[in-house]
């Protein structure tokens, strides 16, 4: 019942911060950023990839890529499937500029070091025509859906190290305009927005490393992770219908990201980048700063705020997860500055459901019982049991659906080998002492 309280009052705290009149904060802060205006922003085509699936990504400022801890990773980092501890799947809505919004379906699956999973986007936008009389001739909506496909691999994975991850994204995205009409009779001309309409080929390449650096609270998980990526490389093509023709750039972007979480229950990330355009480098986008605090205020409740410098406009970003047994609840409201004027704010939710991590969290368990077991019968001095239980729990750990290498027990039982072979170097040096 606590629960559904403050899920309540969180949603009726955002009702009413979405409705307030923020023209005056909007010209004030857009006095304080002058040097940040980009002469060179929106010079692309298929912008909506840049736009973030909505919910904690976004409440965190969007600065995501070396974070990447569920399955909203795909727009951020590809390589993150190889590192997640679940199978997921989420369903996020993002109500962007007016009417227009952006909804996302992914699933993510690991199989030992390799992760795999897909995404479907489609943002959409309603699209209405009037004649020279002002008459209403033609309604539909402009979208742009993207499919993107995704696979990843973890490297040198072990207890300390956490290893170096890669991975890639393929996506295909698809820019549809409706038909127009014909000023004379309004009829609409059919194959008209097919001429305008386009189709995106497009690729990530991603790699995040982590491992533990100032970390001061007891966990196995990595606390620190940094990450570098590249986002939107590829290519349209437009003109279908008539002639097939190249359009503008794709929104190319490099990324590098750093996320620490130093204590348990507080997360830190950043993020910069540099939005390429790929037929002219020199007039490619300014640098762009994220941050974004996450803070575990209970087992089940999670607080965000984010920052994004992006042009002269800043965006400001509040959020909270709720995490119910398998599902999360994330809902985020922004003010958003980098893209309107009015509204100048939004809120975006997303829903995760976690379907399982295909027995890691058994298997590791295992694997623990069995070096515990070593370390008690090395102390009572039955150093090969202790040997053959260490061996045992390397073996598992190096397996499905672990793959990583355990080194607490590889360096027991290397201790356990090296006493055993002095052991008997001193048995076969007194047993010559005593022939003498």
């Amino acid at each position: 019942m606590k629960k559904i309280f403050s899920v309540s009052i969180f949603f009726i705290f955002l009702t009413q911060v979405q409705a307030l009149d923020l023209t005056y904060a909007q010209s004030t802060l857009a006095d304080i950023f002058p040097s940040s205006i980009d002469p060179n922003e929106g010079n692309t085509v298929f912008r909506s990839m840049n736009i973030p699936c909505g919910g904690r990504t976004e409440a965190l400022g969007t600065a995501f890529s070396a974070l990447c801890d569920d399955s909203t990773f795909f727009d951020y980092n590809p390589a993150a499937s190889a590192i997640l501890e679940q199978t997921e799947v989420s369903l996020s809505h993002n109500a962007w500029i007016a009417d227009s919004a952006l909804e996302t379906l992914a699933l993510t699956r690991r199989n030992g070091n390799t992760g795999y999973g897909a995404q479907l986007k489609c943002f959409y936008v309603p699209f209405s025509e009037y004649n020279l009389y002002g008459d209403r001739v033609a309604a539909s909506y402009y979208s742009e859906t993207s499919a993107t496909f995704n696979l990843s691999h973890t490297f040198l994975a072990g207890y300390n190290f956490k290893g170096i991850s890669t991975g890639a994204n393929f996506k295909l995205a698809w820019r549809s305009i409706p038909d127009y009409t014909d000023n004379r009779d309004d009829s609409i001309i059919s194959g008209s927005g097919l001429e305008q309409s386009a189709l995106g080929i497009m690729g990530d390449l991603g790699a995040i490393a982590c491992f533990n650096a100032l970390k001061f609270y007891q966990d196995r998980d990595p606390n620190l992770k940094v990450a570098l990526t590249l986002n939107n490389f590829g290519a349209s093509l437009t003109g279908f219908g008539s002639s097939i023709k190249k359009d503008d750039d794709t929104p190319a972007r490099i990324s590098a990201g750093l996320s620490y979480r130093p204590f348990a229950r507080l997360l830190i990330t950043s993020e910069l980048r540099k939005h390429v355009l790929l037929s002219d480098f020199s007039s490619s986008g300014k640098i762009s700063f994220a941050t974004g605090i996450e803070a575990k205020v209970t087992p089940v409740f999670a607080f965000q705020c984010g920052f994004l410098l992006q042009g002269a406009n800043p965006r400001f970003s509040l959020g909270s997860e709720f995490d119910i047994k398998r599902i999360k609840m994330d809902v985020a409201y922004t003010l958003d500055l980098t893209s309107s004027a009015n509204p100048v704010n939004h809120i975006s939710l997303s829903a995760k459901m976690q379907l399982g991590d295909r027995g890691r969290k058994a298997t590791m368990a295992q694997v623990d019982q069995l070096y515990l077991e070593g370390l008690q019968f090395y102390a009572e001095g039955y150093y090969n049991e202790a040997i053959m239980r260490w061996e045992e729990a390397i073996k598992k750990a190096a397996s499905q659906p672990l793959c990583m290498k355990f080194e607490p027990a590889i360096q027991a039982r290397d201790a356990a080998l090296n006493f055993n072979k002095q052991k008997s170097k001193l048995e076969d040096m007194y047993k010559v002492t005593l022939e003498d």
